[in-house]
């Protein structure tokens, strides 16, 4: 098909007619090439970078929030729990007989033992979650949530004594089982007292959730000790690792306990007050 040059919508003449409409300098060459050229300052063709201060501010921003998170006792417990939790999958993997979800499986849901052991670390999560919430930007944790933290830390605790009674265990059940829930119990009812307790004393619930800790870690400190020899002979090194990461567990979970020493100076009368305001 043939188009007409002059009846085109820009057609011959609407050309001619911009051209000899246009200024006499933007018809002559030179001026043509500088109406067309740029000035750097108009346009920087170099590529914009973050740069170092918004990258800092980020960094700035993530470390605050990772200090935020275990600024009380909630952060010490759960970074002690998932401490824990990827210990004992780095070493089921590593002794299993294959990589892969039945070696996953057996750690979690293989026995009764390794079933109540899971069910205990989840609500000990849970419980290092509401511990958290408590103290999140308080000088004075929340009474409630405080108590509901106490309340499921004492349930986890009741798993784990099944786990290691299970497990052949019966003193560790005794104290990181009975004993810590006992402690988490206490500390979850308002106003609780032991008779005969002197008052200038520590809190006598919040003691026996950090006394319940000790026998576990010194004999996690005793198997590090003892299987340094067989390391030294060419033994697996996790002999030594193992125990070494469960007793920086320990110092997670109790550098949690002591901070929860803080709420245990009220008053039975004060705690009493604050369990009214509560749920």
């Amino acid at each position: 098909m043939q188009f007409d040059n002059d009846r085109a919508p820009f057609g011959r003449h609407f050309a001619l007619s911009i051209w000899n409409d246009a200024p006499a300098s933007w018809r002559d060459a030179s001026g043509l090439v500088d109406r067309l050229s740029f000035e750097p300052s108009i346009i920087d063709l170099k590529p914009k970078s973050a740069g170092p201060s918004r990258t800092a501010r980020a960094v700035s921003r993530f470390a605050a929030a990772i200090r935020a998170r275990i600024s009380g006792p909630g952060g010490y417990y759960n970074l002690g729990n998932a401490l824990g939790l990827a210990m004992g999958v780095a070493m089921q993997l590593a002794t299993g007989p294959e990589w892969g979800a039945g070696t996953l499986f057996d750690y979690f849901a293989g026995s009764g033992s390794a079933v109540a052991l899971t069910l205990a670390t989840s609500i000990f999560f849970c419980s290092g979650e509401v511990y958290h919430r408590a103290w999140a930007g308080r000088d004075v944790p929340d009474p409630a949530l405080n108590r509901r933290a106490d309340l499921l830390s004492g349930l986890g605790a009741i798993g784990l004594g099944v786990a290691l009674f299970l497990l052949g265990q019966p003193v560790l059940a005794a104290t990181a089982g009975l004993l810590h829930a006992l402690g988490k119990f206490g500390s979850a009812v308002s106003g609780m007292i032991v008779p005969g307790w002197p008052a200038r004393w520590p809190d006598p619930f919040r003691s026996a959730v950090l006394a319940s800790r000790l026998p576990a870690a010194l004999a996690a400190a005793l198997s590090a000790g003892s299987a340094v020899p067989e390391v030294w002979s060419g033994a697996s090194p996790a002999l030594v690792t193992a125990p070494l990461t469960l007793l920086a567990c320990y110092a997670l979970w109790a550098r949690a306990d002591l901070l929860l020493f803080a709420d245990a100076g009220e008053s039975p009368a004060t705690r009493s007050a604050a369990a009214g305001q509560g749920d």
